[in-house]
């Protein structure tokens, strides 16, 4: 199970399509609305399993995605109006280029067509589109982007690994199960500007150590590219299991100002998104939980069109607590582009800046079929009915005990009466002066003596 997890996993992806694009380059607000979702089926395995002598364990996680037409809204062929996140991206990163650079690009972004919005399919968006840009931007400014070809923002998503973990066997010390040694060989990430940032803690986020107290729990996630912690909310049941769930802290994405152990992931912007540019090839990407909730409320009002809710978007961990399994999960992560008026960069035209939310994504997964049947047998009913029968037992043996002291205490009656009776002593009577006398005179003379 742990090598092929049998649970089902989705991948649910909600897009905002931009109603108003020739407004926003005018300087208006952008107006939003969500498309979706773009269900597919996530198929989970690991290779490369290897096991070594210090108690760990390392593998390569692979992930494969097939679209469910039948449970979205929508297909992979559908056209949506999103920010041209390749030219607008490449506009904010060349801000600080002289200025004569800027229009040379702005001259070659004319020529190739590009404006700031684009309209394609959500196909393309999600898994790559071929793009001159590309081309263009490795030839003006080489290294910018690391990649040729097509680009896609989740390219990287299917099909591949997350990279190499090693994790605790657990085998010594149960306690760190599952616990992360290291990360692609590395004790600690280099992609923010503190220790405390770059520290990669918890496990892979697939299971937890047992006995987990109702406290909080940690785990790395190389999507968000740094480890995240979640506060335990609530106790409840799943199927009938019990489970602790935990959430996230309004702090998980908040700033250095409003709270200072996150002041290595800035340069911040608003509370409720943080900057990853610096492992998203210095693009500027924001991310945070779906339509801004927990965030500033700045950047809801900013764009018009979002809705905030906790039940629709805010994310979650059921875990039982005795085994540390998760029996229900749903992670939450949405992707904003910041986007701005550039300098130079015509196409930029006056936007007004604006963190702009491209899309949320949300996996997740539930035991379930034969296996929830046998996890709630095995460590729910069996130990309820073991449970039950100790008191059972318990209230049997009274009777029991209280029926053996009395049949021992009859036994013991009924035998004492059955026993015979030991002879009591008797004292001999005096001896008659008729009969036997006391003393005999041996001077008298007997009774023949007598009579002769």
């Amino acid at each position: 199970m742990w090598k092929e997890i049998p649970v089902p996993f989705y991948l649910s992806v909600h897009f905002f399509e931009v109603l108003n694009p020739k407004q926003v380059l005018k300087g208006e607000k952008p107006v939003v609305s969500q498309r979706g979702p773009y269900v597919y089926r996530e198929y989970r395995y690991k290779t490369n399993i290897t096991f070594h002598d210090n108690d760990t364990v390392s593998y390569l996680e692979y992930r494969h995605l097939f679209f469910q037409p039948d449970l979205s809204n929508g297909t992979e062929d559908e056209y949506i109006v999103v920010p041209n996140i390749l030219m607008m991206g490449a506009a904010v990163m060349i801000e600080k280029l002289p200025e004569f650079l800027k229009l040379i690009a702005s001259g070659a972004l004319a020529s190739l067509k590009q404006q700031a919005f684009m309209n394609r399919t959500v196909g393309e968006i999600l898994w790559g589109y071929e793009d001159p840009l590309i081309d263009v931007l490795n030839r003006l400014v080489p290294g910018l982007i690391p990649f040729k070809g097509k680009f896609g923002l989740f390219m990287d998503f299917n099909n591949s690994n997350s990279g190499l973990f090693t994790v605790n066997t657990g085998m010594k010390d149960i306690s760190q199960v599952h616990m992360v040694d290291s990360w692609n060989g590395m004790k600690e990430v280099k992609y923010w500007r503190s220790s405390q940032c770059n520290m990669i803690n918890g496990t892979a986020g697939e299971m937890w150590p047992p006995f987990m107290p109702p406290t909080s729990l940690e785990f790395y996630s190389p999507d968000a590219c740094r480890s995240m912690t979640l506060v335990y909310e609530q106790s409840g049941k799943f199927q009938g299991v019990p489970t602790y769930r935990f959430v996230a802290p309004k702090t998980l994405f908040a700033n250095g100002t409003d709270y200072p152990p996150n002041q290595g992931f800035c340069p911040c912007l608003q509370s409720g998104i943080q900057n990853v540019s610096s492992c998203r090839l210095n693009a500027p990407m924001f991310i945070s939980h779906p339509h801004f909730y927990n965030a500033d409320p700045s950047l809801v009002d900013a764009v018009e069109g979002l809705h905030p809710n906790k039940d629709q978007h805010g994310l979650f961990l059921d875990v039982h607590p005795m085994t540390g399994i998760p029996m229900n999960c749903s992670i939450k992560l949405q992707l904003n582009l910041y986007m701005k008026e550039v300098s130079g960069i015509l196409q930029t035209g006056s936007i007004k800046p604006v963190v702009l939310p491209l899309l949320w994504f949300a996996e997740s997964g539930s035991i379930e079929g034969s296996v929830l049947k046998q996890f709630y047998n095995n460590l729910v009913l069996i130990p309820t009915l073991l449970d039950y029968m100790q008191y059972i037992l318990l209230g049997l043996s009274v009777p029991l005990i209280i029926s053996a002291a009395v049949f021992m205490a009859m036994s013991k009656r009924h035998a004492a009466e059955k026993s015979p009776r030991p002879p009591a002593l008797q004292s001999k009577p005096p001896p008659s002066s008729e009969t036997t006398p006391l003393l005999q005179d041996a001077d008298a003379p007997s009774q023949d003596d007598a009579e002769a």
